[in-house]
């Protein structure tokens, strides 16, 4: 098919194209031969709607693959497992002559309350990042566009549609646009899709600083922006921000306003040429991408998802090798999740699954001993105290009767769902009460976590082995029974932090905001960089995840590349019995620089898949451009020298090693400005001469010299250190020296040598 050039198309046509023509499909121009594009939900499996059906049209879709969603896949650390989720995603859409699947969805876990943690990956932007870039680049290898999303800073739904990320430059950079450049850079999604958000009181649909100066002029993003459903606010503001499509359909409303302003000049038409002819080139990707044809292979599709999700749980605990299970003893099955499993979240990612495992079946399916089962709860709300009552003692009874009781806790959707916060991390009294109750009757007592966001567990001391599950799609449950009797070696790893208490978490004093503001106070401390700063115990730190073997670590040397650029290498040694895989992490560190940092940093990761008794290198590569921090006087990134430490860890709070790296800095030149500091002046290898020649005059003494921070000189003879004392004095008041003197020409006179000096006018 041709597409036109937007120079073919009338200015009627060009802003039409720049909304919806229905809930999911963009507007075909049929004199042109422009086709209609389906745009449809993900992230985790189609959610192709049939015609007619609003956003919220839960359950009126096609049948589809139900992965694990990016609560569970993230927690797998598989880059390549990602990417084959990605290709098998862009395949189902493909054969659904879908153009565009929404996601991934890669926003920070800034805080476990969000209620739609379930859809991002991490507390971390590299992790964030790396597994971002794969999944769109296995999407968009099968001609379907991703939709990287939710464009920026959206890390809660209460207030969504207005509320205000307030966030400083560096943690905006560092924290929440990081993952977003990575993708961009590495992966080039066909869209990107703006949240619904405010940010530093800008929507972010019409915000030119985030849609064309950092994401186009700064990360060479060369797609097109999509709102999110109903995001917009101005139509003609955003437009011009770099807002292309707007969607669902305005119903030809929001395109008769940008025809007006064009016409009484408050828009220039070339701004409108720009977004159509982004969206003739989403078009012409999506009718001219390889031939997939149908039917879909449910099977081998069902087996990936088997195969993801057993990547994706994490095996917290397991005193006395508890785990995994023989086949062979009788087990006692309790709790609703295991009957009923909870697979996906709540909201806009539900998708209709082409089959469903329950835990419970795959289970009596491995075992060759007794399988007994007991709901032992109930996720109704209304469920009475008797009904809550005789549950728990026929649970108890199961487990009083059973080698081993496995029992299955979680969060109900009611608790947590797109749309609305949770109100607390906690998981429901009922199921807390069971827990006591069972490990009572049975202390082999084993629990399988459900759940989209991390959960408090008040029972981590009284329970051996304790499984987090998270939501696994739609075959979980043979995934679940796969890693409880050890027919796969768990090897999935935290990529958030759970804590012990909601009060002890970065965001609590400041989520969800009031007011439709909400500030970001704990700035760059977010996750594991917030405990690791103020030393704060929790159940379970970022990165870790335990294994049925045992990994030895040992020699681990870094190099830096000819691109400057940080290799780390560690030989990982299987020392246990069972093939298994690790996970090796590497945080960097910087002691005594010039900026606030957190302890440690993750900065990269490897994974490597070893039988008992093999011993392998594994390079882990870190980018000398994730070391930089944002200089927010220069308002760019800077890379810190000096000797940076370079961890090698099994989790953000078990280190195995360490080496250190020197790294040249890069070069930073911040003008001298009457607002400067004295100290900045002293520091300016110009001007700081001419400073310490005149603090030594004013003196009455020789050449007055920094100490070894390069900021103080020497004590007065009371033993006060003055210069101390005045290197925060603006330059441009030095005068005030000469207040007693009335010499001000002579002030004056240093502080034009100092401008001078430091590169600005004397005027400034």
């Amino acid at each position: 098919m041709t597409i036109p050039d937007v120079a073919a198309l009338t200015l009627d046509e060009k802003a039409a194209l720049t909304s919806g023509a229905s809930f999911w499909h963009t507007k075909p121009i049929e004199r042109t031969g422009v086709a209609a594009v389906m745009l449809t939900d993900g992230p985790h499996g189609l959610r192709k709607q049939r015609e007619g059906g609003d956003h919220l049209g839960i359950g009126d879709s096609v049948p589809a693959t139900c992965f694990p969603p990016a609560v569970g896949l993230g927690s797998s650390w598989d880059v390549d497992l990602a990417e084959r989720v990605g290709r098998a995603l862009g395949t189902e859409s493909a054969i659904e002559n879908v153009g565009v699947l929404l996601g991934p969805g890669i926003n920070i876990k800034r805080s476990p309350l969000c209620g739609r943690n379930f859809e991002y990956l991490s507390e971390d932007p590299i992790v964030s990042g790396v597994l971002g870039a794969a999944l769109v680049r296995g999407i968009q290898s099968r001609g379907v566009g991703a939709s990287l999303k939710h464009f920026a800073a959206n890390n809660q739904e209460n207030d969504r549609m207005r509320a205000s990320s307030d966030v400083d430059p560096r943690p905006l950079r560092e924290i929440y646009l990081r993952g977003f450049q990575r993708v961009v850079e590495d992966a080039q999604p066909w869209t990107v899709m703006c949240s619904y958000n405010r940010i530093n009181g800008v929507y972010a649909s019409e915000d030119p600083w985030l849609l064309t100066q950092v994401l186009r002029d700064e990360w060479g993003f060369d797609g097109l922006v999509v709102s999110d459903w109903g995001a917009v606010n101005d139509r003609v503001r955003g437009l011009a921000a770099g807002m292309d499509l707007e969607m669902p359909s305005s119903n030809g409303v929001t395109d008769a306003q940008i025809v007006a302003a064009v016409r009484d000049g408050s828009l220039a038409e070339s701004v409108v040429d720009v977004a159509a002819g982004r969206v003739l080139d989403l078009v012409r990707k999506a009718t001219s991408g390889p031939e997939v044809a149908g039917p879909l292979d449910v099977d081998a599709h069902h087996a990936l998802a088997r195969e993801a999700a057993a990547g994706s749980v994490v095996l917290l605990k397991n005193d006395g090798d508890l785990l995994p299970l023989d086949p062979a003893g009788s087990v006692a099955v309790i709790g609703a999740f295991a009957e009923d499993p909870r697979y996906q979240g709540a909201g806009s990612s539900q998708i209709v699954p082409t089959r469903l495992d329950t835990a419970l079946d795959e289970i009596r399916a491995a075992a060759t001993g007794d399988v007994t089962y007991a709901q032992g709860f109930s996720n109704a709300a209304d469920a009475t105290d008797d009904e809550t009552r005789a549950l728990r003692e026929e649970a108890v009874a199961a487990a009083r009767g059973a080698s081993v009781a496995v029992l299955f806790l979680g969060l109900p959707a009611r608790l947590e769902s797109e749309g609305f916060d949770r109100d607390d991390i906690d998981l429901p009294a009922a199921q807390l009460a069971l827990v006591d109750a069972v490990v009572g009757a049975n202390p082999a007592t084993v629990v399988v976590l459900s759940n989209g966001g991390v959960v408090a567990l008040p029972f981590d001391d009284r329970v051996p082995a304790i499984v987090e599950a998270w939501l696994l799609g739609q075959a979980g449950g043979g995934a679940t029974a796969d890693v409880l009797f050890g027919a796969v070696n768990p090897s999935g790893k935290l990529t958030e932090t759970i804590p012990l208490r909601i009060e002890d978490t970065p965001a609590y004093l400041d989520f969800p905001g009031e007011f439709s503001r909400v500030r970001y106070g704990e700035g760059l401390f977010v996750g594991y960089r917030w405990y690791d700063a103020r030393r704060l115990p929790v159940a379970y730190p970022f990165g870790h995840g335990l294994s049925y073997t045992r990994f030895a670590y040992r020699d681990a040397a870094a190099a830096l590349t000819a691109s400057g650029d940080i290799e780390v290498t560690v030989t990982v040694e299987n020392v246990g019995t069972r093939a298994g895989r690790e996970i090796v992490q590497v945080y960097t560190s910087l002691r005594g620089g010039a900026v606030q940092r957190p302890e440690r940093e993750l900065k990269g990761f490897a994974s490597v898949t070893l039988e008992p008794g093999e011993s392998r290198a594994v390079t882990v590569a870190v980018r000398r451009a994730d070391l930089a921090y944002w200089d927010v006087r220069v308002d760019r990134w800077v890379v810190e020298g000096g000797a940076y430490a370079f961890d090698v860890a099994a989790s953000s709070r078990d280190l195995r090693a360490s080496v250190t790296v020197e790294i040249a800095a890069d070069e930073v030149s911040v003008p001298l400005t009457r607002e400067s500091s004295l100290g900045e002046a002293l520091q300016h290898p110009a001007a700081g001469p001419v400073v310490r020649h005149a603090l030594a005059s004013m003196m009455g003494g020789g050449e007055a010299q920094p100490d070894a921070g390069g900021d103080a000189g020497e004590p007065a003879g009371d033993g006060i250190d003055l210069l101390r004392m005045i290197e925060s004095l603006p330059i441009g008041r030095v005068g005030m020296f000469a207040a007693g003197t009335g010499d001000t020409a002579a002030a004056e006179q240093l502080v034009s040598a100092i401008l001078a000096a430091g590169g600005d006018d004397a005027s400034a």
